[in-house]
């Protein structure tokens, strides 16, 4: 790479940035970062620098084709259980603002009583002398009214951290989304690939069997001895083999994908029994530049949302070192009886301000903006960590799916050569010009070739995906 996240005085200086909206009403300013301007892996494969088309990459399983594929992400966004625990977390950090909301106006109470006292007749003597106990009624009905000035910049700074910690809860909502139609695509393409693989070993199971029918045929004629039998049994047992794993792993890919999209495991067996192709990798991929996933990633913004609110929360600890001004005031009607509850004479009032100074705990407030220090800090240090854990998928996602066009394409030259190997061999053994090891030998050689490249095709999409996924699209 050519650049660093951040160097020591950097780290510093974007720690000094973020700590700066904490003191006299100053503005957030984000952690400022120096990504590498180009990605350090060639960008080979049809990778290209081009700026990414936000469209494009918010919706780039649609490149493939497949709408089987679309259809199925669709009904995930529609039904998947992680999604919507998501949005009830999002649901709920904007309740939590909007309770926070309301400390910007005043706190109005509306309150009404009645009580009917009686004197005890044992204090209602003096001197010896008893007097007569007298029974009171009260009615009382009063209007309070309290507001915190936010002189500090308590209120404001409680209201910074709620709306940081909504852009958490949205960020982590896409997150989910991104990750969500990334393992979507991942697991039916998991699907083709096995089904793929499938048809592969029946064909040379086929072809295997012939083969033992071809071997029995020669030995009840003499023509060979009874180890070529075995041979061919042994051959076709062990392709036989393989079978069971491969429908392991297409039955969990199916499982998952119902799951996936809010059903339960088996409900997409019918529907994706017919085998398709596995879905064919776009000709040319834009990746952009690695500032780009600054903007693109939901991780990262999140990390960076968990900066701007931490900011917002020390603003808060450091307003807690001042005083607290309040105005408060309340009108009310207060009578002896009801009939004269709402006359002039009823009337009370009290207004005034005051201020409240905690003198004698400012050690315990002060620790208190020393947590909340550090773990800004912390937050700053998780959010270079989420840019250099996404650049470094990124990088790797590009190395993978380069490298793996190259490793398909070797596998496909080595499938024609296999093939010609198995014709080849075959011709003679019948000829009686080779032995039947190198039918045998040519035989596995072809499954096994073949069978790695309907793997290797699945994994290029496979790891078109990752890369899509590691960019920050589907959102």
């Amino acid at each position: 790479m050519d650049g660093k996240i951040y160097s020591g005085p950097a780290r510093l200086a974007a720690l000094s940035l973020a700590l700066s909206a904490c003191g006299g009403g100053a503005a957030y300013s984000p952690p400022q970062l120096s990504p590498p301007e180009r990605w350090n892996a060639p960008l080979e494969g049809g990778l290209d620098s081009a700026a990414t088309s936000r469209e494009a990459l918010s919706r780039w399983w649609t490149r493939f084709g497949d709408e089987r594929l679309d259809s199925l992400i669709e009904r995930a966004v529609q039904g998947n259980l992680d999604l919507r625990d998501a949005q009830a977390r999002l649901l709920e950090a904007r309740a939590r603002r909007g309770v926070l909301g309301a400390d910007r106006f005043p706190t109005v109470d509306i309150g009404a009583s009645y009580a009917r006292e009686r004197a005890s007749e044992n204090t209602a003597q003096v001197g010896g002398l008893r007097f007569e106990t007298q029974e009171t009624n009260l009615f009382d009905a009063t209007f309070d009214a309290r507001w915190e000035l936010d002189v500090f910049g308590r209120v404001s700074r409680n209201l910074e951290a709620a709306d940081a910690e909504i852009g958490q809860a949205q960020e982590d909502f896409r997150d989910v989304l991104v990750t969500l139609v990334a393992e979507v695509a991942l697991n039916y393409v998991e699907v083709r690939s096995f089904q793929s693989r499938l048809s592969i070993a029946q064909s040379n199971i086929s072809a295997q069997e012939d083969t033992l029918r071809l071997t029995r045929v020669r030995f009840d004629a003499g023509l060979v001895s009874a180890l070529d039998v075995a041979q061919a049994e042994t051959n076709l047992g062990t392709t036989r083999s393989e079978v069971p794993r491969l429908q392991i792993g297409l039955e969990q890919a199916l499982n998952r994908l119902a799951v996936l999209i809010g059903t339960d495991p088996g409900a997409l067996d019918q529907e994706m029994s017919q085998a398709r192709p596995i879905p064919a990798v776009a000709e040319d991929v834009a990746v952009g530049i690695p500032a780009d996933i600054l903007r693109q990633r939901p991780d990262v913004r999140r990390a960076e949302r968990e900066v701007a609110a931490q900011t917002a929360r020390l603003g808060v600890a450091r307003a807690q070192l001042n005083p607290l001004f309040v105005l408060s005031g309340s009108l009310g009607l207060r009578s002896n009886d009801f009939e004269d509850l709402f006359e002039g004479g009823s009337r009370s009032s009290g207004f005034g301000p005051s201020l409240l100074y905690n003198i004698f705990n400012r050690s315990r407030l002060r620790q208190g903006v020393a947590v909340e220090d550090a773990r800004l800090e912390q937050t700053v240090v998780r959010y270079e960590n989420s840019v250099l854990t996404a650049l470094e998928e990124v990088e790797n996602s590009l190395v993978s799916y380069a490298r793996e066009q190259v490793r398909k394409q070797s596998l496909q030259e080595s499938v024609e050569a296999s093939q010609r190997a198995v014709d080849l061999a075959e011709t003679l053994y019948v000829r009686g010009l080779t032995d039947f090891q190198n039918v045998l030998d040519a035989q596995r050689s072809l499954f096994n070739q073949q069978d790695q490249l309907a793997a290797s095709e699945g994994q290029v999409t496979l790891n078109l995906i990752t890369l899509y996924k590691a960019l920050g699209g589907g959102w």
